[in-house]
């Protein structure tokens, strides 16, 4: 993967990613982790949720050109073989109907997947515990270090 891709994409997100990133603020610090300009095999996907196996792409002007539908329809095929689901939304959608998009995406995300409860590890793995407790001997009784 090219994180210098991906970084320069976040980078210059566009007005209708950067709404519909606050738009799915509630999602993304609920059940859901998404990702803005991932890569998925040879393609960047505008937002993914790996977990619940869902991408949200935006369609600008460059998507209505001469063999864009086409080049979306043969990008959408490949990650479908990869086990995703696509939305795709116009930036218009965005900008002009944010409940309707967050309404999809919820809708779409109903039943799937969420992810792991934070601060737990992993089912069947033990605890590895840290911090400065961790390093301290421990006490006795009259909470004296056992040497």
């Amino acid at each position: 993967m090219n994180t210098e891709v991906e970084k320069k994409l976040r980078a210059n997100s566009t007005a209708p990613e950067r709404k519909l990133w606050r738009l799915i603020y509630p999602l993304r610090t609920g059940d859901y982790h998404f990702r803005k300009q991932e890569q998925i095999g040879p393609y960047y996907v505008d937002f993914v949720c790996h977990h619940a196996n869902l991408i949200v792409e935006l369609d600008g002007e460059t998507h209505y050109v001469a063999g864009a539908q086409d080049r979306d329809e043969q990008r959408d095929a490949f990650l479908r073989g990869e086990g995703y689901s696509v939305l795709r939304f116009t930036n218009l959608d965005v900008m002009s109907n944010p409940d309707g998009v967050y309404r999809v995406i919820s809708e779409q995300l109903a039943g799937r997947p969420k992810r792991r409860t934070r601060g737990l590890p992993p089912p069947g793995l033990p605890h590895q515990g840290g911090g400065e407790e961790a390093a301290l001997p421990p006490l006795d009784s009259t909470n004296r270090a056992l040497q």
